[in-house]
């Protein structure tokens, strides 16, 4: 079983493509792999008329940063991995998250550096930049085997394809094919007509059609396996990848996949699970809408602990990998001001279309739906714009992840204004009064820097731009001055802004010069 992994669009799907002929990427949005795909092909050197052919399995793993646990994976259940180094790009994040994997799993390494007939393509980069990650090539004095390749013009993948069956007959790999079957879950989706289907590898045994299998919390008994081209296959040995139709419901990804010998054992290992799954979500839930009012009462006592505003979220996706990473990757988000922090959460993941549940969910926790290459039906769309619920969809995961990031940034303030000036100072507004002849004053104490006449001013009210303009007038205590500096208070009035309420935030620019000051 072999992984291709690395970075997002350095080539591991083109590839694996150049190899079997084909083409998955195509039909990604975004031309990228956002699922786990997994392949056999058989392989037989060019020019090789005898003896049989090699049959490799390939799990082509998405490339994004969020999908490390999809990545993670793959490394877990391979045998060898193959890491693909675009030569006209280097070494990147991913390249390095897909290193860490490999070696966290213990799987030996096959260095593809692709992209080699692309302009400025310079593989001796590629080699330097491993060097520094702790992956040391041949070249280098190492054990790591690299082979420089293109999968857009075919050539090198006889010596890329050498080197892995070299990796593999060190390893010795060996297993039996006569007892029943045991595997793993790689993907699980629904399907209209078929129910849950799951992508599985086969790690030992032979899994048949008709055979009685559990997998995680789901059982069921196999209807049908098909192979990557949807046709359907008798029997499925040691490193194969299947579909396999018949469960009960949805498996997680990542969970293991057993044969038992009859329905009796597999009903009963199932509900155990089923009840533990039950157990673990409802806890999950709970924990999940406690966490922030905890983390508010045990963080008031420290005098600098910002206020916490969650945004809550219901995942959906197509298939089970993706929900889990789209979710991870969610909750690893958060942004924060001097005044707020904003992070996020997750209620519920999980593959199939929005149903109305999670527009229950949603509605009673404010919460709002992802839906990731899952579509609502017209009905529970109805249902969520009643309940004045946000019903988002997606296909391209970073799409998702933007938007979610710019719904966290528009809740604090905007980033200093380069339009302005370089900024110099800010100031709140304690209270507001008014002073004949002057107009209304705000009284305001500079929290760093100075505030200097003749400096652009920006009031912000929250997170909203409310005033953008010149300073009027500059007085400390009763006089009249050029400038203030912090921690002092002084007080303020702006060219035709008579706006300013208290705890307004007040920003100071310093022009560039030659800078002009029409605000209109």
């Amino acid at each position: 079983v072999v992984t291709i992994m690395g970075h997002v669009d350095h080539g591991k799907t083109s590839l694996l493509d150049a190899l079997r002929a084909a083409d998955a990427a195509g039909g990604e949005a975004g031309g990228i792999t956002q699922h786990i795909g997994a392949y056999q092909i058989d392989w037989k050197k060019e020019g090789d008329d005898g003896g049989d052919a090699q049959k490799l399995t390939f799990i082509d793993t998405p490339g994004h940063s969020a999908f490390d646990e999809m990545r993670s994976r793959g490394a877990n259940i391979t045998d060898v991995v193959i890491l693909v180094v675009a030569a006209d790009d280097g070494v990147k994040e991913q390249t390095v998250e897909s290193i860490r994997a490999a070696k966290q799993a213990g799987c030996p390494l096959v260095v593809a550096i692709n992209k080699i007939d692309k302009e400025g393509a310079d593989p001796s980069v590629v080699k330097q930049g491993l060097l520094e990650h702790e992956v040391v090539l041949e070249d280098f004095g190492g054990e790591t085997q690299s082979v420089e390749v293109s999968a857009k013009e075919g050539t090198g993948l006889d010596k890329l394809i050498e080197q892995v069956l070299l990796q593999s007959e060190l390893l010795d790999l060996k297993a039996n094919p006569e007892r029943l079957a045991s595997g793993v879950v790689l993907e699980a989706r629904q399907v209209t007509g078929q129910g849950a289907v799951a992508t599985a590898l086969v790690q030992k045994g032979t899994l048949r059609p008709g055979d009685v299998v559990v997998a995680g919390a789901q059982w069921g008994r196999v209807k049908l396996l098909l192979d990557e081209a949807g046709e359907k296959v008798d029997a499925a040995a040691p490193s194969r990848a299947v579909e396999l139709v018949g469960l009960g419901g949805l498996p997680a990804a990542g969970d293991s996949l057993v044969a038992v010998e009859n329905e009796a054992a597999a009903r009963e290992i199932a509900a155990v699970r089923q009840q533990l799954e039950r157990e673990r979500r409802a806890s999950s839930l709970f924990v999940a809408r406690s966490t922030a009012d905890r983390e508010s009462f045990l963080g008031a006592a420290a005098a600098d602990a910002l206020p916490l505003r969650v945004l809550d979220f219901v995942v959906k996706s197509d298939v089970q990998g993706s929900a889990e990473a789209l979710a991870s990757a969610i909750e690893a988000l958060e942004a924060a001001d001097d005044k707020l922090q904003v992070k996020t959460r997750v209620l519920r993941s999980g593959a199939g279309a929005v149903t109305s549940e999670d527009v229950m969910l949603a509605s009673v926790s404010n919460a709002i739906v992802i839906g990731f290459n899952s579509q609502a039906s017209r009905q529970t769309a109805d249902e969520a714009a009643k309940a004045n619920i946000e019903l988002k969809e997606y296909s391209v995961v970073y799409d998702a992840l933007d938007e979610i990031k710019a719904m966290m940034d528009k809740l604090i303030r905007p980033p200093p204004s380069k339009q302005l000036g370089s900024i110099v100072g800010t100031a709140d507004v304690l209270q507001t009064f008014k002073i004949a002849d002057v107009g209304k004053v705000a009284g305001c104490r500079l929290l760093d820097g100075y505030i200097r006449v003749g400096c652009n001013i920006r009031i912000l009210r929250g997170n909203l731009i409310v005033y953008e303009g010149k300073l009027r007038s500059l007085r400390s205590v009763k006089s009249v001055v050029e400038q203030v500096d912090a921690p002092n208070e002084c007080g303020v009035s702006f060219d035709d802004y008579q706006g300013m309420e208290v705890d307004d935030r007040v920003e100071v620019y310093l022009p560039k010069e030659g800078q002009g000051t029409d605000f209109e």
